[in-house]
């Protein structure tokens, strides 16, 4: 009988659960880490500030500095599309609507993947912390009525492997809820900051287009 209850043991099979959040837990942590430093720091830029740094440039003709303020900015999103708009008229004495309509496509297919990739994967790991927890919770619950229900065994001792089944079940449940919940958190508000830089990107690239089509 003590065989069967080593082999069943509520809080070896927590530990287990236990083992198996660890792995979530990590990604969630290195994604959130790698995404936050990405999005916020590394493609984030002040976009009225810099826009109207490069419409001043622009509008006077100067598109060799207007560029050069674009490479200061190193791999943020709006200053790399914009360069690439700026790259299509800079030397050139005639340039149409279509041609650096294309240059800025170019530039935006480049850059929104790389803001967006990765991201979705912390919803994936909040929702698989969530189920393992879950089902640490019944896969202990279960251990813990069959070692009670089995024959031969004191009372006192029903109690306590009852007890700590349900123990080692909520702390799956806790710790898979504890792992979901600041993943959640951050996916909200890496996507709602990707949003935000797409759209300014959307709404700035339009306006540069028409400036430099209008200034030539």
């Amino acid at each position: 009988m003590s065989e069967i209850l080593r082999n069943f043991s509520p809080e070896s099979s927590g530990y287990l659960f236990m083992w198996l959040l660890l792995i979530p837990a990590i990604f969630t942590v290195a994604i959130a880490i790698e995404r936050g430093i990405y999005i916020l720091i590394k493609s984030d830029v002040n976009a009225p500030k810099f826009m109207a740094e490069i419409r001043k440039l622009v509008t006077a003709g100067d598109y060799d500095k207007a560029l050069e303020l674009c490479n200061r900015a190193k791999d943020r999103a709006l200053p790399k599309v914009v360069s690439c708009g700026l790259r299509a008229v800079a030397g050139q004495e005639e340039v149409d609507f279509r041609t650096i309509q294309n240059s800025v496509d170019e530039g935006m297919l480049e850059v929104i993947p790389k803001l967006q990739e990765r991201t979705n994967f912390l919803a994936m790991l909040a929702n698989i912390s969530t189920l393992l927890g879950l089902m640490g919770t019944i896969y202990g619950l279960i251990l813990a009525f069959r070692a009670v229900s089995a024959p031969g065994i004191d009372p006192t001792e029903k109690a306590r492997l009852l007890a700590a089944g349900i123990s080692t079940a909520m702390n799956t449940t806790l710790t898979g809820l504890i792992i979901a919940v600041p993943a959640i958190i951050f996916y909200t508000l890496l996507l709602n900051k990707t949003t935000k830089i797409i759209d300014e990107i959307d709404e700035h690239t339009v306006k540069l287009i028409n400036l430099l089509t209008g200034n030539r």
